[in-house]
Order: structure tokens, then C-alpha cells, then sequence
């Protein structure tokens, strides 16, 4: 485990609310505030730019292969596309599918992989499994799995042959074989990480997966089978992290204060992080 990460941390941007789902595409890192609504690109150098504004919690993204970003506006349960005249364009309903959607990631193919809880956090609602659906390139949806506690982050592998899954409510890391057509397996047991939620992931190009915690303030590097390889650690909760960089050997953190559900996160304790590791990203995001 020791020397996988150079543990200094360089903040890239501060003052932002609940800071999730970073993206790195094209020599910028694609971070969303749900708090403002605001889908964000940051340089290296800090400088940054509005790119999206949509009121939605959760507000995830992903980009597809032909370089088109994808935003999943889960208060009104459709996946937009944000186009090069910088508009905002429907791709899929999925009203039709229920509510709660959470995290997004694209595959090689084009595909979409879009999951949600099956539960109404904001009222109380007794929790129950929620799902994962695919959503085919010209925008047809269906559901593929299901059977997960709390869906939460994503990550293809390079070979476009494995979905996994962050299970905050069942402390794992769950895999899907994809099918040639899209479809999923039954879930499998990827990683038990004895208790921790894990929020957003990635995936590096030795197969190990590295899974954000806000609870245990930190990131962590794991293999499948559950033997932890590195770990960052933060003065606040860690709810996403992505590779990326010229070279993909950064690690970039979206991090904030966590008082505990239902209490918000404070507005401007939201920042974003990056450190460097020495095996480079690999897959999606």
C-alpha cells in the first residue's frame, strides 16, 4: 500500500455547495454543485466556468464516446444532452421508470447506464432496493438490474466488459458483466468494504477501483476482493473522485462538510481536490 498515492493535496476550487460527480474530458475537470444547480469546468490553474445550469439534486453527468456531455436531471427524471450551440436538449423520459435517479456512466458503445434508490429519502420513507437502467444511444430506455440497497456511483472498466457499482447502504462494491446488447448479469459481489459507504468511484488501469467516503473522510484504492491498496484522507466528507489529467495520474476529490442527513451541506464548504497517483485511470468515467 505504501507509496500508491503522494499524499499532498492541491485545492483547485472552493466556496461551492454538495460537489459531486467530477468528470475530467479534454484537458478540464467537469464537477457538479447540486447546491447551486450548476454543472462547473475547471482548469488545473483553478480557472473555472458555468457551464450547465439545472435545478435538480441529484445533478450527475457523463460523456459519451463522440464527446457529448450528458446531464441526468433527476427532479424531473430525464437525461438531457447538452449540445454544441450550448443548448439543452432531451435524450430519454424516464418518468416512466420511477423516481431517485442518482449517477450515470457511458460505456464505449454509447450506452448510458443511469441508477436510482427506490425510496423517497426527503419524507422519511422506509428504504428499499433500487435499479439500474440502460439507455441505448438513439434514447430508448429499459431496465436492466436491480435489487441494489442504494445505487450510487459508477464505473465502466476499460474493455467495456464490467459495470460496478457503488452499494452505499450494503457497503460494496457490486460488478455486472455487460452483455453485448447492453444488458447486465445478475450482481456479483466485487468488494466488501466491511461497513463503508462508498459514494462516487473510478476505475485505474490495474482493474482496482478507487471509491470515495463522505463518512470515513477519505478516498479509498481497493482490489477486487476487497485488499485496500492506498488511501487519501480528508478534513471532510469525500462524496466523488475521478482520474484524470494530461497523463490520468491525477485524482480528483469532490469533497464537502457532511452534518448528517437531513441537514444540508453547508453552503461554501464544498471544494475540489487533486493529488497524484501512480497508476494512471483507465475506463469510464
Amino acid at each position: 500500500m505504501e507509496g500508491t498515492v503522494m499524499p499532498e493535496l492541491r485545492t483547485l476550487l472552493t466556496g461551492l455547495g454538495l460537489v459531486e460527480s467530477p468528470r475530467w474530458h479534454e484537458d478540464r475537470l467537469y464537477v457538479s454543485d447540486w447546491t447551486a444547480g450548476e454543472v462547473i469546468a475547471v482548469d488545473l490553474d483553478g480557472g473555472h466556468e458555468v457551464v450547465a445550469r439545472v435545478a435538480s439534486l441529484p445533478l450527475c453527468t457523463a460523456w459519451s464516446p463522440d464527446g457529448r456531455l450528458f446531464i441526468l436531471d433527476s427532479a424531473e427524471a430525464r437525461l438531457l444532452r447538452l449540445d454544441a450551440d450550448g443548448t439543452l436538449a432531451d435524450h430519454a423520459d424516464l418518468g416512466g421508470f420511477g423516481h431517485g435517479w442518482n449517477d450515470i456512466v457511458i460505456d464505449g458503445r454509447g450506452n448510458a447506464y443511469v441508477n436510482r434508490i427506490g425510496f423517497d429519502m426527503s419524507t422519511g420513507e422506509d428504504p428499499r432496493p433500487g435499479d439500474i437502467t440502460l439507455v441505448r444511444p438513439d434514447g430508448s430506455a429499459r431496465k436492466v438490474a436491480d435489487g441494489i440497497e442504494f445505487p450510487n456511483g459508477m464505473a465502466v472498466t476499460e474493455d467495456d466488459s464490467t459495470l460496478i457499482v457503488a452499494d452505499s447502504y450494503g457497503t460494496s462494491l457490486v460488478g455486472f458483466d455487460i452483455r453485448p446488447d447492453g444488458s447486465l448479469s445478475a450482481g456479483r459481489l466485487w468488494a466488501d468494504l466491511r461497513g463503508e459507504a462508498p459514494d462516487g468511484i473510478c476505475v485505474d488501469a490495474e482493474g482496482a477501483v478507487w471509491y470515495a467516503t463522505v463518512p470515513g473522510r477519505r478516498c479509498v484504492r481497493i482490489r477486487e476482493g476487497g485488499e485496500i491498496l492506498g488511501t487519501v484522507d480528508l478534513d471532510r466528507g469525500a462524496f466523488a473522485c475521478a482520474l484524470g489529467g494530461p497523463d490520468r495520474r491525477t485524482l480528483f476529490i469532490a469533497a464537502a462538510e457532511w452534518p448528517g442527513w437531513p441537514t444540508p451541506v453547508p453552503r461554501g464548504s464544498g471544494q475540489v481536490l487533486a493529488t497524484l497517483v501512480t497508476v494512471p485511470g483507465a475506463g469510464r468515467p
